[in-house]
């Protein structure tokens, strides 16, 4: 399970449990878990770059992958490190679909 559905998870039974309690258990630090306390009122620094992506996407049917989408937000004045692009694309599931040909298949046997 991923640390940050543990921060959730310890963030909505703090007022039952005592925090260093429910941390040992998950096995997640403190620290880590009041930094996610402070993040949590910030938006996401990536949402309006994801927006365009999936925009883009939609208008693509769906074929543009990271290193194409890079480009095309070259296009637009966008200018991001192409890793980045691929990270922001995973992170909302907005990778293209991959379409591989069928194997041929022998009919009437």
């Amino acid at each position: 399970m991923r640390p940050r559905i543990k921060y959730h998870i310890i963030y909505r039974h703090s007022g039952e449990y005592p925090v260093s309690v429910m941390c040992a258990f998950f096995a997640v630090s403190r620290s880590g878990y009041y930094a996610f306390v402070q993040r949590l009122g910030r938006p996401e620094k990536d949402a309006a770059l994801a927006e365009l992506i999936a925009q883009q996407r939609e208008r693509s049917f769906h074929t543009y992958g990271y290193r194409r989408m890079w480009l095309w937000l070259k296009t637009q004045n966008i200018f991001r490190n192409p890793k980045t692009v691929l990270r922001i694309m995973k992170k909302y599931d907005l990778l293209s679909e991959i379409r591989r040909r069928r194997k041929w298949l022998q009919m009437g046997q």
